[in-house]
């Protein structure tokens, strides 16, 4: 009887868990989807949609208190990319499509755009002066260095480590298979963009220097780099699904937790789903972790000491989802040259077929006889080799 018990009881937790995984993952691409339609343009730039939970009051007659967690919608602070992304691409056929008319407009946000790179370039200059300081800032901020560094340098070794494998490793074969090109050469015109992510902590702040790095320095076309990286800056969070990962792990050790199977599965399903469309700000990701916590049945207090060593492992996570857009865009701009040059040969091939063939019409016409060949001990031949009927 026990065991019948218990066999049902893992059942319903295993629909339980399956059921919330759903709706997180509903909620999270839906949340993505919501984003690509802004009711306001303008809002669109500071403001970002995203989904809250709040708890209502259902039951009190009965003398049981009844809360139920309830999702609200509400807009946070941050850059709504996919929306502007979307807009952009729907206001360029727009353009293309009136023709002549549409010049002066284009023209007017080509010159905005060079204008917003030269701004870029100057800020450039202050780069390492700005890493030194916001990285001081932040040693200065705490309290007992060496405490703190005992207690959660497992964490943070392992956060690191995982990042340095998936960006050193795992993401460079990636865009070796797909391109069978160096990808350490590709990865070294973009020491701007990987020191700004790393001194920022957000790849949002990082899309202009990556944009103009990935552009001059390895010869992305513009219409990819312009299309995939700001996309990758709200989608692609590799390093924040693994870090999101390290954090639930690192809080069930500490609560003496010991994960089973179907515990470790919805920790990697929650954080692969939750990383979609997080901000790209720093600390976006911690914001998530809460979610991946209630997903296994763990207490959220324990986030107090994630945010104190988040800004140590976010710059680290930063760089990784930089360089994963980076290597996408990449592996595009690959293909597309690839496809380009196919498609050149492939003319080519056809230019010389045509030829051949109007060679061996005109020898075979029967508007053109040929002369028979001269012996060698016959007068010197004449030069025409046929002659027209005509």
């Amino acid at each position: 009887m026990s065991n019948m018990t218990q066999g049902r009881n893992s059942k319903e937790e295993i629909t339980a868990v399956c059921h919330y995984l759903v709706l997180q993952m509903t909620s999270a691409f839906g949340k993505s989807f919501r984003n690509l339609f802004p009711a306001n343009l303008v809002a669109a730039a500071f403001e970002t949609y995203a989904t809250d939970y709040q708890l209502l009051l259902r039951n009190t007659t009965s003398g049981n208190i009844t809360w139920e967690k309830v999702p609200v919608g509400t807009d946070i602070r941050g850059m709504n990319i996919l929306g502007l992304v979307l807009f952009a691409l729907v206001l360029g056929v727009a353009l293309k499509k009136l023709g002549p008319e549409g010049e002066d407009l284009i023209r007017f946000f080509n010159s905005f755009n060079e204008a917003t790179m030269v701004l870029v370039t100057w800020i450039m200059w202050y780069v390492p002066i700005g890493i030194m300081f916001l990285v001081g800032s932040k040693i200065v901020e705490m309290e007992d260095i060496v405490l703190l560094v005992t207690s959660l340098g497992k964490y943070i070794f392992a956060s690191i480590l995982g990042h340095v494998i998936h960006g050193g490793i795992i993401l460079p074969l990636i865009y070796f298979a797909a391109t069978r090109q160096n990808p350490y050469r590709f990865l070294l015109g973009l020491i701007t963009p990987f020191a700004t992510a790393f001194a920022t902590c957000s790849s949002s702040a990082t899309l202009p220097s990556m944009i103009k790095c990935i552009e001059e320095n390895n010869g992305v076309d513009k219409r990819i780099s312009r299309f995939i990286l700001p996309i990758g800056a709200t989608v692609n969070m590799d390093g924040a699904a693994i870090f999101q990962c390290m954090a639930a792990v690192f809080i069930a050790q500490l609560n003496n937790v010991d994960l089973n199977p179907g515990q470790i599965f919805t920790i990697l399903v929650t954080a692969t789903a939750s990383s979609v469309g997080a901000a790209g700000v720093p600390a976006g990701g911690v914001l998530t972790i809460a979610i991946i916590l209630e997903a296994i049945g763990l207490p959220t207090n324990d986030l107090s000491l994630i945010l104190a060593v988040d800004w140590i492992v976010d710059r680290t996570t930063t760089v990784v989802n930089v360089e994963g857009d980076a290597l996408g865009a990449g592996i595009l701009n690959y293909l597309n040259e690839k496809d380009k040059k196919e498609r050149e040969q492939e003319l080519k091939e056809v230019t010389v077929e045509a030829v051949a063939n109007s060679k061996s019409e005109a020898e075979t016409s029967p508007l053109v006889t040929h002369k028979n060949p001269v012996s060698n001990t016959s007068s010197t031949a004449d030069p025409d080799s046929k002659e027209s009927v005509l």
